[in-house]
């Protein structure tokens, strides 16, 4: 569904953000990646839904394809009306207006005069939601501000939903709420998703292929389960000890230079 071949992004026209990125994300598939704070994954999300160039960012070199064509000239508004939703980070939400505005702006993306949008579906999957559909969205808390960002991206109806940091600041007893709306929106309606996530614990709870990103490249990729057992992820991602167990390790314990050695030889 969408292909992303051997990008390079650079902002300012000198800082080189990817280098020689791609990946892809199969029709009705979850896909994460995964990596540290400035690896590039928030760049590699707005290079796929064209919003670089808010932050005098551009694409260089290379290719993004979603169903087949190249999306590369595209504006943002036109992609989301071709099925392609960008949840950023941080969620993003119109903070004065009312929880029912919000779903209604993001109805605008819907050619309603052969789809209607579906406010109860939304409600449904966050009863939360209905519960405050009077209220202005600033007043909500962190999570129910999550829910919304998520809650306008299935009224929008995307065939592939770009999703960042979505665990960002919340209590865990909300994103495991999060998530397993996440994983119900792909198994009931077949939606694919490219989940960038910090958390790689619940991501590889929900998703069947990851890719890992060191400095703006891919340097590990795979099913989950391939992901799972690899020392290097367990040790970094998964806090596990170098023997398997389930020994927390602490963070600064691991080795950075010992990884990037390991990964990009």
């Amino acid at each position: 569904m969408l292909t992303i071949e051997n990008i390079e992004v650079t902002y300012h026209h000198t800082v080189q953000a990817l280098r020689g990125l791609s990946l892809e994300v199969p029709d009705g598939k979850i896909v994460t990646l995964l990596g540290t704070n400035g690896a590039g994954k928030t760049t590699t999300l707005k290079a796929a839904s064209n919003l670089l160039a808010l932050e005098n960012g551009e694409v260089g070199e290379g290719r993004i394809s979603f169903n087949g064509q190249s999306i590369m000239s595209i504006q943002p508004d036109r992609l989301v009306q071709q099925g392609l939703f960008h949840v950023r980070e941080g969620r993003r939400v119109f903070t004065e207006m009312t929880v029912e505005d919000n779903l209604i702006a993001a109805s605008y993306a819907l050619d309603q005069r052969k789809v209607k949008p579906d406010y109860d579906k939304v409600y449904d999957f966050f009863p939360r939601l209905k519960e405050r559909r009077r209220q202005v969205a600033g007043y909500l808390s962190g999570g129910e501000q999550q829910m919304l960002a998520f809650g306008r991206a299935m009224i929008a109806r995307p065939e592939l939903i770009l999703m960042d940091e979505p665990s960002l600041g919340l209590a865990p007893k909300i994103v495991e709420e999060i998530f397993d709306t996440i994983k119900r929106l792909n198994t009931e309606d077949g939606t694919s998703i490219l989940l960038v996530e910090q958390n790689a614990g619940v991501a590889f709870g929900v998703a069947d292929y990851g890719y890992i990103m060191e400095s703006g490249q891919i340097v590990m990729e795979g099913d989950v389960a391939k992901l799972r057992n690899d020392k290097d992820i367990q040790s970094f991602y998964l806090g596990m000890s170098d023997d398997g167990s389930d020994a927390r390790q602490s963070f600064r314990d691991v080795k950075h230079y010992k990884r990037r050695k390991r990964w990009l030889s």
